[in-house]
């Protein structure tokens, strides 16, 4: 016949380990929204600009929680290649360039990387602005030379371009439009894989934030939660083989910038802008 001193011991157990688990489901959730909140932040904080983010933890022991549980991952080796010999780019101007390209026209893109050839199709009837702006910056060779400084491999899935300087504040010194942010690709806030578009400053609450995009691009290399803030001008026609290897190298944080910068050495050693 069990006390009632046992069963007095007993229930306290059972609530100890009900609590137990409800705590770490909560860490858990804390843990994923973490997550996606820094990848987003990782494509908004763009364009010379910084934004913050954060989100409560469940207590005061998720950190060393987290450390227990994963692992620190051993760096790949790296895919890439040396790059081509030049200089960043150091221009900017004033304004937006005038528009000067044909959106009746078909325009594709060559970024000739370390990694390999990346191939794009620009859409110049949905996003003129944007096409023309990139059309503009490749003829400056403005992103010749210049490293792909952020991949983003949790929450979603982008490799990030167009900053010569390399560190996520790069600005051409001007900004443009949103545009095409109601194309029929983004349904159920996705960006597919395969997309081409463009980073900005919007922090998601400010109107003022908005229009707010300048060189830097990014390249959707796997489906991705994303809601429609973010100018689709392209789609990736071909080196979808060159970012799953870039992707597959890994990302490491960088502690001076806060990126997430990828193992693999990406730099465009040359981009083109072609009208057919």
């Amino acid at each position: 016949m069990v006390s009632k001193d046992q069963r007095r011991r007993q229930l306290a157990r059972e609530k100890f380990e009900r609590q137990q688990q409800r705590r770490s489901v909560d860490r858990r959730k804390a843990k994923r929204r973490n997550v996606l909140i820094a990848a987003a932040v990782a494509v908004a904080v763009a364009a010379g600009a910084t934004a913050y983010a954060s989100a409560g933890l469940a207590d005061g022991n998720e950190d060393a929680d987290r450390a227990a549980a994963t692992p620190t991952p051993s760096k790949a080796p790296d895919p890439c290649g040396g790059p081509a010999k030049g200089a960043p780019s150091t221009k900017t101007w004033k304004k937006e360039p005038a528009m000067s390209i044909d959106t009746s026209a078909s325009y594709s893109a060559k970024l000739s990387t370390t990694c390999g050839t990346l191939q794009l199709k620009l859409d110049a009837g949905k996003a003129p602005h944007t096409v023309n702006s990139f059309a503009f910056l490749a003829g400056q060779g403005y992103f010749d030379h210049s490293t792909c400084h952020r991949l983003v491999d949790e929450g979603i899935h982008v490799l990030q371009c167009g900053d010569p300087k390399g560190t996520g504040q790069g600005t051409p010194g001007y900004t443009l439009p949103d545009e095409n942010l109601k194309d029929r690709r983004l349904k159920g806030g996705v960006y597919p894989a395969g997309t081409v578009a463009m980073a900005n400053r919007y922090d998601g609450k400010d109107d003022k934030t908005r229009n707010s995009g300048g060189s830097q691009f990014f390249l959707v290399y796997q489906d991705s939660e994303l809601p429609p803030n973010y100018t689709p001008f392209g789609t990736i026609t071909g080196g979808m083989d060159v970012l799953r290897k870039i992707a597959d190298a890994g990302s490491t944080r960088d502690p001076a910038t806060g990126n997430t910068k990828p193992n693999a050495t990406v730099v465009i050693d040359k981009a083109t802008v072609t009208k057919s």
